[in-house]
């Protein structure tokens, strides 16, 4: 019959006793980048910004003649344009919104808070980001292809463009979420994502606007990721190298802004 002395021995030597502690950091960031991703895909604003609009915008403009976009299929000029569109709504207006409204109620304090890094939980979120882009390009990649499109180029420049692209746009998300009020930031991002749909590339050709305006719009971001997509999908072009400048300088600007003036709480 055993006492209580051997079963504190048992205990004590660990074959019961608990193991109190964190998790290892690559399991807590790949279960927080399933929460943030579970909980992106879930929410109804989320996915029409992020799958509906990019899609119907696609549908549409590829089968109705209402933006002269040039010679050659509408197709192949617009899918570059919308994939830069679906990077944008992800990695800055979704992300913006719902990071701005996490900080508002105290979601961002309490996870700073907990055995999770705030660089993990910032690599969680941009994890996320690029799960959910990866389903959006291939959505909007078969929605095109059915459409007739005809891509060209190497997948290498288009991964490096997506990628520089999220950056750049995750950088403006996270500096807009962290600097102003939720409420304001809804109201911006939005704002945003609408005059960059108009001006920057993506439906209507640049060439479109009066050459003043055209010099300065071809320095956002968006213009930037949508005309280098376009010359590597539809032209053929090895790499892009000044689209690639652009958004590698936006890229600096952004993170090192929302590095710097990012508020918890």
């Amino acid at each position: 019959m055993s006492t209580t002395a051997d079963t504190a021995s048992t205990v004590g030597t660990g074959t019961y006793a608990p193991a109190p502690g964190a998790a290892p950091l690559t399991r807590m960031i790949a279960a927080q980048t399933a929460f943030e991703t579970k909980l992106l895909l879930r929410n109804g604003e989320q996915l029409l910004l992020t799958v509906i609009i990019p899609s119907l915008l696609l549908v549409l403009f590829s089968t109705v003649d209402i933006v002269d976009t040039g010679s050659g299929s509408s197709v192949d000029f617009l899918a570059p344009g919308i994939l830069a569109l679906a990077v944008m709504s992800t990695a800055f207006t979704g992300q913006a919104i719902a990071t701005g409204f996490d900080r508002r109620y105290g979601v961002l304090k309490r996870l700073g808070a907990s055995p999770l890094p705030r660089w993990g939980l910032m690599t969680a979120k941009t994890l996320c980001v690029l799960v959910t882009e990866v389903l959006q390009v291939a959505l909007l990649a078969v929605i095109a292809l059915l459409l007739g499109w005809s891509p060209h180029g190497g997948v290498g420049a288009v991964v490096l463009l997506l990628v520089l692209g999220t950056a750049a746009f995750s950088g403006l998300g996270l500096l807009m979420a962290g600097t102003l009020k939720a409420e304001v930031t809804l109201a911006a991002a939005n704002l945003v994502f609408i005059l960059l749909l108009v001006a920057g590339g993506v439906i209507v050709p640049l060439g479109k606007f009066p050459e003043g305006a055209r010099e300065v719009l071809r320095l956002l971001p968006i213009s930037a990721l949508s005309d280098g997509l376009r010359d590597v999908l539809r032209h053929g072009a090895s790499m892009p190298w000044g689209d690639l400048g652009i958004l590698g300088v936006w890229t600096v600007l952004g993170l090192g802004a929302a590095g710097a003036f990012f508020r918890w709480e």
